[in-house]
């Protein structure tokens, strides 16, 4: 059984009653596979990070270039070193900009995409920053923005396994 609010509402005489009901979060891993599907992607290996508030991916060629007079940001994910490359560019008309703190402290200027994301065939639309992880293990770090109120993450899971 869910926990239930009880949230009580008075305007002078009248009482409301709003009963909201907690969606269950679920369980994963200090790691998990993702899929990417308006990217075209599936299976990527993502790390959870508490400690990051957006979540982040690995890409290269990051660009922003000029058409019909509006900006566009274009990118390919992952590099040609990953196996899962394909020589693709990816281009999306909405997106933002932002200074970020990196994991070494220093503040960057990041592009933000907003996608979908899924995770254990749970949907997710997330703001995804754009940057170069080739040297790092994880493709994709997923963040607190995204985790939090959906899901309760266990260290002692990899993927949805015990280590």
């Amino acid at each position: 059984m869910l926990p239930v609010f009880i949230y009580t509402v008075n305007f002078e005489s009248l009482q409301l009653v709003i009963m909201k009901e907690e969606k269950k979060k679920e369980v994963i891993g200090r790691t998990v596979l993702v899929d990417l599907p308006k990217l075209g992607f599936t299976g990527i290996p993502a790390k959870t990070d508490t400690g990051a508030y957006y979540c982040s991916l690995h890409c290269h060629l990051i660009n922003v270039k000029t058409e019909e007079g509006k900006q566009v940001l274009c990118f390919n994910l992952l590099d040609p070193s990953h196996p899962e490359y394909q020589e693709r560019t990816i281009c999306f008309k909405r997106f933002k900009e932002k200074m970020i703190k990196n994991s070494f402290g220093d503040t960057e200027k990041r592009y933000l995409i907003r996608t979908g994301i899924r995770i254990n065939n749970r949907r997710i639309k997330a703001w995804i920053s754009l940057t170069d992880r080739g040297s790092m293990k994880y493709p994709m770090l997923l963040g607190s923005r995204l985790l939090r109120k959906k899901f309760i993450v266990d260290v002692s899971l990899k993927g949805n396994k015990l280590t």
